[in-house]
């Protein structure tokens, strides 16, 4: 994909952790590159440090979302890329000490992982569709998804954020399929265990032995190497309606001191 001057990339959850270091790459590509996100100090403090720009969206509210790509798109410039890394990982059971799911942690879930995904993409995909062709193909953009491992072998605790980053899944190759005909490619990332903020608090024994379950490298990703697979996607105009595991050939067990 050759970019032109007033092309745009856009990752939605870009302040830290696999969108951060998406956002650092895509700026690397010559590309201008807008973060959405909720912290407006943080958003703003990240985007200064890596030359990005930033805007501050709800990925939840639809109007926000809109809101955020009409004021990403003044002065005539024209969305290529979107990435979706936004999203949350809670953990609960679905039973906890007696008591059922919280049922609006399930839903919380839902709206960021799920909806939010929908949203930034469908909105974007219609804005996409609005470009002149790049290149022989046809091809209009790319959209850019984030899943997880666990919507295949998620652990305990995980049945909200499983059930979520499974319907992204389960989105890839429908939306793909739908919007072939604008030239427009969708994949999605299925990342293991990396070295970001969200698995922070993820007690270090745990980690350890995750890391002894890997196969190679026996560690934790780290997040230039979720990137370099975003920057190869977007190359390779041959990526399409396909799921990626990033993983160094995990497999999570079940692991009953969960």
């Amino acid at each position: 994909m050759k970019f032109e001057d007033k092309d745009v990339a856009i990752v939605s959850g870009g302040t830290s952790g696999l969108g951060k270091a998406t956002a650092e790459l895509l700026v690397k590509l010559g590309l201008t590159v807008i973060v959405f996100g909720t912290d407006k100090v943080k958003g703003e403090y990240s985007s200064q440090k890596i030359g990005t720009e930033f805007q501050q969206v709800d990925v939840t509210d639809y109007i926000s979302v809109n809101q955020g790509f009409a004021r990403s798109l003044e002065g005539g410039r024209k969305l290529r890329i979107m990435i979706n890394c936004a999203g949350i990982a809670p953990v609960e059971k679905t039973i906890s000490k007696g008591q059922a799911h919280t049922p609006e942690l399930f839903e919380k879930t839902l709206k960021v992982n799920v909806l939010g995904t929908l949203y930034c993409a469908s909105q974007a995909a219609a804005l996409i569709a609005t470009n002149k062709p790049i290149d022989l193909d046809g091809q209009k953009g790319i959209i850019i998804n984030t899943a997880s491992t666990a919507a295949y072998d998620g652990q305990m605790g995980q049945v909200a954020y499983a059930a979520s980053k499974g319907a992204i899944v389960s989105m890839t190759l429908p939306m793909a399929r739908d919007l072939a005909s604008h030239g427009i490619r969708v994949c999605t990332i299925a990342p293991g265990l990396f070295e970001t903020p969200l698995v922070d608090s993820i007690d270090e024994s745990v980690k350890k032995t995750i890391k002894a379950q890997t196969p190679f490298p026996p560690r934790l990703g780290k997040s230039y190497e979720f990137a370099k697979l975003i920057k190869h996607i977007i190359l390779n105009p041959m990526f399409n309606g396909e799921v990626i595991r990033i993983d160094g050939g995990l497999r999570m067990a079940f692991n009953k001191k969960s």
